[in-house]
């Protein structure tokens, strides 16, 4: 049976086939509208400051709030799928997504903001699993699987850059609530497609890890919030220092809950690849650079080139015609070149990117000095992105394949909010500590910093990349077993059965 009409493995056999290509349509649309939300509010976000009274700071958790909900619960999201049934979940956390977004267009506080934001991410949380498993399980392993990967990558590396140029139309055109309001309609029509075309999965027996849930999502959100206070506070604050020492001591708890409960949410074996931790901790650091750059670069063409928010969206559509490119090529050239090479010269480019970033300033021009980066970005990205996604789920064992997955989105949601976290205290550190009064020099110097941070984080993810590729073995000549001859002899043996087959 071709990869095209299989049916999903694991379903129950008494459904019908479904068509793949609508089932990979049902999964693209969701994960962009999952992945969009993620940065369609970044825009937006000097509208939102000052609709709601949010500080420099504290603007920081519209984005966080979002992405610590969606990252910390996706393994229990993840869980639900194999326990409950994919389908269910999925159209389970769809439905939760897009009630969260009608909230959130209609909130008239900060506070109802943020708690909409975690509401959208906890249906996320629940959807976006359930979505790439029930791609995995459509398509075997192959061509077509990693065409669809291809797809799916697109949208999780382009869904970013795509919802920066849709918030500033929307932001524009409308306003800033437009940017939560466009997930209602859609969210509805997935709601009515995934009842039709999605074909459930049998269920599994166990239990939900909530202790491994709540102390992995309270132990990242409290070294987040550590972070984003220290720009406030400074390091030396109580408060601070609680928030750090609470967030390791959950963690800790986290990984004993993990090695104790009959069902984790995190099965610890996953972790015995090394190629497979190589490549979570990967994607950690290049979300969390590309995080880095889409809240700086926006906040920089709006504060500093005086953008609005229009411009400063369709700022980046160099970027996202690149990765979009890059997602039709590189899933062809994986075929043929090996994934680490990619990986090497896409981390290259997007740290040369970073560098180019270090050197804005006042007087910079858009296409003198911010084209380069955003094309140097895009092209990075949109090689990393297909070889990693296939390299840290490649492999995995049947019953491992929910938690997989919901690995592949927490490592990318806890980096973009981590790294972000990080950024904001560099930036709020570097505009206390400026010498100018004038509000766009300040912001200049903070968004200089925070560039620099993320330099750090580009290096320190090529540095991964070297060390997993090793690069230096590539001109090393390929010793010849001695056994060679003896071992083919069996496949001379074997050739009559191709005359059998005719």
């Amino acid at each position: 049976m071709s990869a095209t009409t299989a049916a999903p493995a694991g379903a129950d056999p008494g459904t019908p086939t479904r068509r793949p290509g609508v089932v990979l349509a049902v999964i693209l649309v969701t994960q962009l509208m999952v992945i969009l939300d993620g940065t369609v509010v970044n825009i937006a976000m000097p509208h939102i400051q000052q609709a709601l009274h949010f500080t420099p700071s504290s603007l920081s958790w519209v984005q966080n709030a979002y992405a610590l909900a969606f990252g910390g619960l996706l393994l229990l999201g993840a869980r639900a799928g194999d326990l409950l049934g994919r389908r269910r979940v999925f159209v389970t956390g769809v439905s939760i997504f897009t009630l969260a977004s009608l909230l959130g267009g209609l909130a008239p506080s900060a506070e109802l903001l943020l708690a909409a934001r975690v509401l959208q991410g906890i249906g996320g949380a629940i959807a976006a699993p359930a979505a790439l498993t029930l791609l995995m399980l459509t398509y075997r392993e192959g061509p077509e699987r990693m065409k669809a990967l291809g797809y799916y990558s697109l949208v999780s590396s382009g869904g970013g850059s795509l919802g920066l140029v849709l918030g500033g139309m929307l932001t524009d055109w409308a306003s800033w609530r437009w940017g939560l309001f466009v997930n209602v309609p859609i969210g509805i029509a997935l709601v009515f497609a995934a009842r039709r075309v999605l074909t459930e999965t049998e269920r599994e027996t166990g239990r939900f890890d909530l202790a491994g849930a709540l102390t992995s999502t309270l132990g990242i959100t409290s070294l987040v919030f550590g972070f984003i206070r220290v720009a406030e506070k400074g390091w030396s604050s109580p408060e601070v220092l609680v928030a750090f020492a609470a967030g390791v001591v959950l963690l800790v708890t986290f990984v004993l809950v993990e090695q104790r409960v009959s069902h984790p949410i995190v099965p610890l074996r996953l972790f015995r690849s090394p190629v497979r931790s190589a490549s979570y901790l990967t994607m950690l650091l290049v979300v969390g650079t590309m995080f880095g750059m889409f809240f700086f670069l926006t906040q920089y063409l709006q504060g500093v080139l005086a953008l609005n928010p229009l411009a400063a969206g369709l700022a980046f559509l160099p970027m996202t015609g690149l990765l979009f490119t890059a997602s039709r090529v590189v899933p062809k050239l994986v075929q043929r070149i090996d994934g680490g090479k990619l990986l090497l010269a896409g981390s290259t480019l997007v740290t040369l990117g970073t560098v180019w970033l270090t050197q804005l300033d006042a007087n910079s021009r858009y296409l003198h000095d911010v084209v380069g980066p955003l094309l140097l970005f895009g092209a990075g990205a949109g090689m990393i992105f297909i070889p990693l996604v296939g390299r840290a789920i490649s492999g995995v064992a049947p019953e491992d394949s929910g938690a997989a997955s919901g690995m592949l989105n927490v490592v990318q949601q806890v980096g973009g909010a981590l790294g972000l976290g990080i950024l904001v205290t560099i930036f709020g550190t570097a505009s206390r500590n400026s010498t100018s009064r004038i509000p766009r020099e300040v912001l200049v110097d903070g968004v200089h910093a925070a560039f620099i941070g993320s330099l750090v984080y580009a290096a320190l993810c090529l540095t991964m990349i070297v060390l997993t590729v090793r690069p230096w073995n590539w001109f090393r000549p390929q010793p010849q077993p001695v056994t060679a001859e003896p071992a083919a002899q069996p496949v001379a043996a074997a050739e009559p059965v191709e005359v059998a087959t005719d």
